[in-house]
Parts: C-alpha cells; sequence; structure tokens
C-alpha cells in the first residue's frame, strides 16, 4: 500500500468518527449569534484582501483567514495553520476545527469553487460541505479564481489546453473533481459569481462580472518619473512580463518577438519576474513602460489591472467572444477596454507600434487608470458585492 492511500485510510474513518460530534456543532452554530458579516478564504488569495476592503466600504464587517500562505503575500487576518504546529496532525485536524471556528463566526462565507476548510482537506466531506453551511445558517457566495474550474474538458480554447498540458500535467488528475465541485456548488451555494474566461467552464452564474477582481487605487496608482528617466527620452523601452505559469502566459513567445526586434534594431528591454512578493510586483510596475501580460487564456486578471492602476499600457490576448459577452451583457461599452488586444501571432507587431509611439503609450496608460477606478476599484466591486449580500439576506451593519 502506498503511503498516500493509508494516509486516505485513517482520514477516512477519522471522518466517519468526528461526523456526530461535527453535526452537534453545527446546530449549536446555528443558535449562535455570529459577529462578523463576511469570512473570506481559506484560499490565502490576495483577492480577499481587496474583497475585504470593498466590503469594508459599503458598512459590511469582513475578515480574511487562510490555511496557508503563498509567496505573493502575507496579508491576511487569521493564519489558521499556527493553530496546530505539527504538519500531519494539522492536516488531519485542522480542515473540521476551521470549519466549525467559521461558522460560529461568520453569517456569510466568500469562497471558490475549490470549496470551503472542508473542500481543501477531507475524503468525503467536501460533498456534505454545502449542506452544513446551511445547516449552520451560513449564506455561501460561491466564485472562481482560475484552476478551480478549470475543467479542460469543458473548453474549446486549443491553445490553452495545450499550454496547461505543458505548464500543469498533473491537473488532469484533478478533472473530475473538478466538475464535481463545480455542479455541487452551482447548486447548492446562495450565490454564484462568474466571469474572466471562467463562464467557459461554468453553466450557470447568478452574477456575470467582468471579473470580480478588485484592487486599493490609492496604494496602485501612477509615479512621478524621477529626474533622470525623464531626462533619457532616448532610453530603451522597458517592458515587464510575470511568467508565474510560463507556457499559459505565453512566455517562450514574447521572448522570441522581443529577441527579433531587438536583432532588428528596436530598443526594447524586457524584464521578467517570477515568484516574487506583490510589493516587488508594485514597485517594478512603477519603473517599467508597459507590460505584457498574456496571450493564451484570453482575458485579463490581476497582473494587468495592478498595471493598469498604475497608468501603465497593457498588451493582452482578448478573445473576441469574450469581449461579445461583457459588451452585449451591458458591462463594459464597445472599445472600452483599454488593453492592446494581441495575440501569439500579432505580439511582435504590437509591441513595434508603441515602441515608436511614446505618445500613444501615455495615452493608453491614462485610459487604462480610468478603466480600472470604473471596474475594479474596491468602490465599484463592492458596489456589486453589497447588492449580492442584499439579495441573499444580509445587510450592512452601520
Amino acid at each position: 500500500m502506498t503511503k498516500h492511500f493509508v494516509i486516505s485510510i485513517v482520514r477516512f474513518f477519522y471522518e466517519i468518527m468526528i461526523s456526530p460530534f461535527l453535526l452537534s456543532a453545527i446546530i449549536f452554530a446555528r443558535l449562535s449569534k455570529k459577529k462578523i458579516d463576511v469570512g473570506l478564504g481559506p484560499e490565502p488569495l490576495i483577492n480577499n484582501i481587496y474583497h475585504k476592503k470593498a466590503l469594508e466600504e459599503y458598512g459590511f464587517s469582513a475578515q480574511t483567514y487562510v490555511d496557508s500562505i503563498y509567496f505573493i503575500t502575507d496579508q491576511f487576518d487569521i493564519r489558521t495553520d499556527f493553530w496546530i504546529q505539527q504538519k500531519q496532525i494539522r492536516k488531519l485536524l485542522l480542515p473540521v476545527i476551521e470549519f466549525i471556528w467559521s461558522v460560529y463566526k461568520y453569517k456569510c462565507v466568500y469562497i471558490y469553487f475549490n470549496g470551503g476548510p472542508l473542500g481543501l482537506g477531507t475524503v468525503f466531506l467536501w460533498r456534505a460541505e454545502p449542506y452544513l453551511y446551511h445547516l449552520a445558517n451560513t449564506k455561501v457566495v460561491v466564485m472562481p479564481y482560475g484552476g478551480d474550474v478549470q475543467d479542460m474538458t469543458r473548453s474549446s480554447n486549443l491553445l490553452f489546453k495545450d499550454a496547461m498540458s505543458r505548464d500543469y500535467p498533473e491537473h488532469r488528475v484533478r478533472r473530475s473533481k473538478i466538475g464535481s465541485k463545480i455542479d455541487l456548488w452551482t447548486k447548492l451555494a446562495d450565490h454564484v459569481i462568474s466571469g474572466c474566461e471562467w463562464v467557459d467552464y461554468m453553466y450557470h452564474w447568478d452574477t456575470l462580472m467582468i471579473a470580480h477582481f478588485s484592487i486599493n487605487t490609492e496604494a496602485w496608482k501612477p509615479r512621478a518619473l524621477d529626474s533622470e528617466q525623464v531626462a533619457q527620452s532616448d532610453r530603451k523601452l522597458r517592458i515587464l512580463h510575470a511568467p508565474n505559469h510560463k507556457a499559459i502566459k505565453g512566455t517562450q513567445l514574447i521572448i522570441r518577438a522581443i529577441k527579433e526586434l531587438q536583432e532588428e534594431g528596436v530598443a526594447i528591454e524586457l524584464i521578467t519576474l517570477e515568484q516574487v512578493p506583490n510589493d516587488r510586483i508594485h514597485d517594478v510596475i512603477q519603473s517599467v513602460d508597459m507590460i505584457v501580460d498574456q496571450l493564451i487564456i484570453g482575458w485579463y486578471a490581476m497582473f494587468a489591472i495592478e498595471a493598469m492602476a498604475c497608468a501603465k499600457p497593457v498588451l493582452c490576448y482578448l478573445r473576441d467572444d469574450l469581449i461579445q459577452l461583457y459588451t452585449v451583457s451591458g458591462l463594459i461599452e464597445p472599445d472600452e477596454i483599454p488593453i492592446i488586444n494581441c495575440s501569439p501571432l500579432t505580439i511582435k507587431q504590437s509591441i513595434k507600434n508603441l515602441a515608436f509611439n511614446p505618445e500613444l503609450l501615455k495615452r493608453i496608460g491614462k485610459k487604462s487608470r480610468e478603466y480600472v477606478l470604473r471596474h475594479h476599484s474596491t468602490k465599484a466591486i463592492g458596489d456589486a458585492f453589497a447588492s449580492i449580500n442584499q439579495s441573499i439576506g444580509l445587510f450592512p451593519q452601520h
């Protein structure tokens, strides 16, 4: 027997034994007075930090909680992984403990399609998690972020399928469970949000958004150029790319395009950052002229929003059918998105055109900042969240 199989058996019997206690605790949670409107977690996603601010701006109390952290940020309110020091014991006990704790504390949870604490670390209890939230009288708003919904059998994007096969070959073994969780939460969550290219994998949503990503536009804003930058009018055009998923981002295509342009005598420089903290990304964005996001998926996400908030032009592939969807749905105006739309076949020419047009770069940067203020500020996303909360019976405290 493999070690993984033995661990699964131990967890299975543990979950059977703990179930009566879990049910009893949840019934008491139903009768308890929950102090905080919204809990955001347990995935350690930076989105939740901004979502908390968005909710607070509309009078809701909110708190972020995580059971681990990534390299991007550790600025969450509660680290539940600190509760149990021994790693193997933590993996066994924490999901149930964290779930019980959360339903005593929160009137509503904002989670992703991976699920809440039980969804991330149990053998079979994850299937009961929506029912347990309901029994505890805790509302659930579910939204996607990417890998939690990317069942590639539901996508017609062949470039993306190929990229996922190269970047995440193990993703195929999770496909069945991803599909099951999409079905589970779509049917049983109190409210379902969709957006981006996530619509490819989902068959229902209660609220469609361009993307639920929000950003603190006071923290992410343009900086004035220093005197040295202003003086160097003939300096190389500096381009930033952050390839945490190289095939998915189209990194090699970007590097090849830049190299060919350099060989043709175009004065450009490519800066790449991988697996660095968010404050480092923030500083480097401020020092470059434009950003290349991704060429494969077909929509933009957090990195592009961070750059646009700082008034930096962004190159990114935007699928025509997604532009049509969000335009027809009334979420954007025709030709409103200021992103320079380019594909693997047009990236080289797009960069070349911008390299010789600094005034265009400035105009696009200004429009980019305005776009983020309209659609991705904490105020804009908070307005959507406030409507969602009220639709499920949750109203601000003040």
